[in-house]
């Protein structure tokens, strides 16, 4: 081989490496730094968008349906917090309506006034009398007498329709006697009573004048007047439910 031929080959050789590429090739594309990088950039999108589909996303559904939940037991939980302050407050006005039903009946007459009505009017009529000399007018009860033996439950509308079946009256007929003084003591007195009492039919004449003694016959009048006065009273009574009933059936038949 001869000088010429070796450089010949010098010369063949360069041109063997300079047909060889710097970067590797793939489908005619040279994978420089620059197209590398995007792919890296590419391919981490990729597990990003991967991750927040499979991962994040997910999560982030169940995150907002525990969200969802809790707001719903809240409300669950303000609404029996108020339910609660709703029974108690009904309780308190239960205990209310109890409290003033009680003050109410309490107004009324029961059996047992009933039968202790005589001696309470007639104890007022005789705590208005003092031991004084035998002229003076003396007030006394001198009639007592109920109309019926039993009440009567009230169905005619003369108290109002609101209480028609609702309460029972006994009506008594009484009469006193004493001054206008003592009279007017007395009726002041019967309208204290515990039990919520009527007056009806009230009238007073001037009592006759009685003799000063059994052994003086001559009627003189001696210091004030004495006046007979009558009246009515009607005891006011609540029915019980059973009573309610029966006055309301009562007072059925009698439209028919």
């Amino acid at each position: 081989m001869t000088l010429s031929d070796d450089l010949n080959f010098a010369e063949h050789g360069g041109e063997f490496d300079s047909a060889t590429p710097a970067y590797p090739v793939v489908f005619g594309i040279a994978f420089t730094p620059k197209i590398i990088g995007i792919l890296v950039g590419v391919i981490g999108l990729a597990a990003a968008g991967y991750i927040v589909l499979n991962l994040l996303m997910p999560a982030w559904e169940s995150y907002q349906q525990q969200q969802a939940k809790s707001t719903e037991l809240q409300g669950q939980i303000e609404q029996k917090k108020a339910s609660i302050k709703q029974i108690a407050k009904v309780k308190e006005e239960l205990a209310q309506a109890k409290q003033q039903k009680v003050q109410v009946l309490g107004l009324f007459a029961n059996e047992k006034t009933l039968d202790t009505l005589l001696l309470d009017v007639n104890r007022l009529i005789e705590s208005g009398n003092t031991p004084t000399s035998m002229n003076v007018v003396r007030a006394k009860l001198k009639k007592f007498m109920p109309v019926s033996q039993k009440p009567e439950p009230i169905i005619d509308g003369t108290l109002g329709l609101q209480v028609d079946g609702k309460l029972q009256r006994s009506s008594i007929n009484a009469e006193i006697t004493g001054t206008y003084e003592q009279t007017q003591s007395i009726m002041r007195n019967i309208e204290r009573l515990q039990p919520l009492l009527i007056v009806k039919d009230y009238q007073a004449t001037l009592a006759p004048v009685e003799s000063r003694s059994p052994l003086d016959k001559t009627p003189m009048q001696v210091g004030p007047a004495a006046i007979n006065t009558s009246f009515q009273l009607q005891v006011l009574m609540p029915l019980s439910p059973e009573e309610i009933a029966a006055a309301a059936a009562a007072k059925n038949a009698a439209k028919k």
